[in-house]
């Protein structure tokens, strides 16, 4: 998890919420989240970052749009990643 950065991994949680994760929800996802516009070309370059590094399969829905899945290394990846924040959170912030 380490490898990634802070937004590749809210990329990740935001995909891993949504029933039909395509591009433009995806960033929609991340806006409402971050309360703040998400560029182009900042979240299709990280997705596909995800992509080749195993974490996200890519599929097309059309000829414009993609659908971006977690693999079982991105899952995988996403439950490390809350075990090791359940380790470190007291369980007064954890509830």
């Amino acid at each position: 998890m380490f490898e990634l950065s802070g937004f590749q991994r809210d990329i990740l949680y935001c995909i891993a919420d949504l029933e039909e994760p395509y591009g433009l929800g995806i960033k929609q996802a991340l806006e409402d989240y971050g309360g703040t516009e998400i560029n182009h070309g900042r979240l299709y370059p990280n997705l596909d970052t995800l992509v080749d590094k195993g974490y996200l399969a890519k599929s097309s829905i059309d000829k414009r749009t993609n659908n971006y899945e977690l693999t079982a290394a991105g899952r995988e990846l996403l439950a490390e990643r809350r075990e090791w924040e359940a380790e470190r959170l007291p369980e007064t912030i954890a509830q």
